[in-house]
């Protein structure tokens, strides 16, 4: 049975399986997916996620309005949020950390800098 769980809002199929298959590699990690920030705040608030992978550019909810809402939730609000995201300047990178995102990685992704990230954020050896 899975220890930590874990969110991955991605707006694009293809990336969001790159992930999923990636924290697949972790064992012990359950993983949920969601199709924008909506989804992911309508996941959220059914359940108690270890961790939260997401990508900035999405319609509806983009990431950055998802970091700001998880961290004014209650039972969300220290949770690691990973950002996933094309965008590599350092002003998008400032502006996600500054929201609250514990970790940023740029596209094109590679499966263990993820698999890294996620695992010492969860304190997993």
């Amino acid at each position: 049975m899975a220890e930590y769980s874990c969110l991955v809002v991605e707006d694009s199929p293809m990336m969001r399986q790159l992930v999923v298959f990636a924290l697949g590699r972790i064992s012990n990690l359950s993983v949920t997916e969601a199709d924008d920030g909506v989804d992911g705040l309508r996941k959220l608030a059914a359940g108690k996620f270890d961790i939260i992978l997401t990508d900035i550019n999405m319609p509806i909810m983009d990431g950055l309005k998802l970091i700001q809402r998880v961290r004014m939730d209650a039972t969300h609000k220290d949770t690691p949020i990973v950002v996933i995201t094309t965008e590599g300047g350092r002003e998008d990178r400032e502006r996600a950390l500054r929201l609250g995102a514990n970790a940023y990685i740029t596209k094109p992704i590679q499966a263990p800098r993820v698999m890294a990230t996620v695992k010492e954020l969860l304190r997993i050896t």
